[in-house]
């Protein structure tokens, strides 16, 4: 997502069924989400950041704290680009008993349990801890050690309707829709009357360009079960449906641009489509693993684009597992729209490295830096403001933007750029992708950043605000 604003730089994701005014969720993975209210509904954690609801499932909670910053000013659920609201399908697995006490214990899956398991020769057993093992991972972060469990409990039960939800599932969520289509056909054959396979075949279709077949499907899980996230996904595509009716496409090597024919002419479709694919190499170069699908492409008119994202005011683009733009008004690609294209792309890279677990301020910041852009007149005022502690503290920015003001949007957009120039300038571009890896590999942001530059969210805000002080002065 990239930010429109011109403004100065001010100061400015076990439960008690009952609401808290504020509350703060401790997750197992070390993260923290700061909501507005909290509540329990069967086995997920229901909460609300602003007009926003989200859940997750009451296994990767910790423990819920009453108070704290109130959201809407301050941090929430991470709100990934593509991100996929959290589920738990209805396990047709055999009865598991004792088994993930067994499989998974001190933090960890007990790799020799899960070995003697599977040399009983029983299929079943045998898929029951895989899965077991792979729910466990998929929870807490480790994304691809997860597809490891879950591909090795396919091969000993195919068509089990749970293994193969959760599966697409972690496919979309890594980048691979198309890949997941399959199995989430699967999984609505083998589950005919799931809510939760549909759901997730509506995730993959809709990531893959197949908005009528989404809707369809997002339908059809909602009469089996009304749920506000998959109704939410619904009348998204349905707002993208209306307004894309008569779109035609144009294709290049790695990207699929929709447009309005008349809107733009061939010569600038062509130059978007060569501005995307030269950007495409250079990040290939400075973050490397790419998207493994095509990347979708939208333009848009200026109101069209609200109409569908339903994006504040200040919204420039947005990246959310399709590229969002709107182009009124311009019949080239302008210097201001290079940088928006480079800087939603870094989006889907960054989503790609990190497995879908970078925090917004990093997504961001990293985003920034390789539109290029710099922070420039802002510096000295953001050093102004580090020094006087009037900052957003990184923690504040593990939330989604799109709650921000302007104001704050602008402010936060700032900090993430200046925190992300300091790693680079002080430890190189292969320590932010290395910080990227380990978050795909289930570590909590600062123990990411422990293991890179050595500094916790405090140690980094201190060093920020004197690299800011060196930089640009007080």
């Amino acid at each position: 997502m990239r930010a429109r604003v011109t403004i100065l730089l001010i100061v400015s994701i076990e439960l008690g069924a009952s609401c808290a005014s504020a509350a703060t969720i401790h997750l197992k993975n070390g993260r923290t989400i700061l909501a507005d209210s909290v509540r329990e509904n069967g086995e997920r954690c229901e909460y609300n950041i602003g007009d926003n609801a989200y859940a997750i499932p009451k296994s990767s909670v910790e423990r819920v704290e009453a108070g704290g910053a109130p959201a809407s000013t301050s941090s929430g659920a991470a709100k990934v680009a593509g991100d996929l609201p959290s589920f738990a399908p209805t396990d047709s697995l055999a009865n598991e008993g004792d088994l993930p006490t067994k499989i998974v214990h001190d933090g960890k899956v007990d790799s020799d349990v899960l070995s003697n398991l599977e040399g009983k020769g029983n299929l079943e057993l045998s898929a029951t801890a895989n899965f077991i093992a792979g729910k466990f991972e998929f929870e807490h972060g480790n994304i691809y050690q997860a597809r490891r469990y879950f591909e090795s409990a396919l091969r000993f039960q195919p068509e089990n309707s749970t293994i193969l939800i959760y599966h697409a599932a972690l496919l979309v969520r890594t980048g691979n829709p198309s890949q997941a289509v399959p199995f989430a056909h699967r999984a609505t054959r083998a589950a005919p009357d799931s809510p939760d396979a549909f759901a997730i075949l509506g995730y993959a279709q809709f990531a893959c360009d197949r908005t009528k077949e989404a809707i369809a499907s997002w339908k059809h899980s909602i009469e089996l079960r009304p749920d506000s996230a998959v109704q939410q996904f619904l009348a998204k595509a349905q707002r993208e449906d209306s307004v894309e009716t008569d779109f035609a496409q144009r294709e290049s090597s790695h990207f699929v641009l929709h447009y309005e024919g008349k809107q733009t002419s061939e010569m600038f479709r062509g130059q978007i489509l060569t501005a995307l694919e030269s950007d495409y190499d250079d990040l290939v170069r400075d973050l490397g693993t790419p998207p493994r699908d095509h990347i979708l492409v939208t333009l848009y008119t200026e109101q069209a684009f609200y109409d569908v994202t339903r994006g504040p005011s200040w919204t420039g683009a947005i990246n959310d597992g399709k590229l969002r733009i709107p182009i009124s008004g311009l019949t080239s690609v302008t210097a201001e729209l290079a940088h928006v294209l480079k800087h939603e792309l870094a989006h889907s890279f960054i989503n790609q490295l990190s497995a879908g677990r970078c925090p917004p301020w990093l997504h961001e910041g990293i985003a920034q830096l390789l539109e290029p852009k710099t922070l420039g007149a802002n510096g000295r005022q953001l050093a102004q403001l580090f020094q006087s502690q009037h900052n957003l503290p990184l923690n504040v920015l593990e939330g989604s933007f799109m709650r921000f003001s302007g104001v704050q949007a602008y402010m936060a957009y700032a900090e993430s750029l200046a925190a992300v120039s300091y790693i680079k300038d002080s430890y190189g571009m292969g320590d932010i992708q290395r910080l990227l890896q380990l978050l795909s590999q289930g570590s909590s942001t600062e123990a990411a950043l422990r293991a890179t530059i050595h500094s916790d969210y405090g140690q980094l805000e201190s060093e920020v605000g004197k690299y800011l002080s060196d930089t640009y002065g007080n």
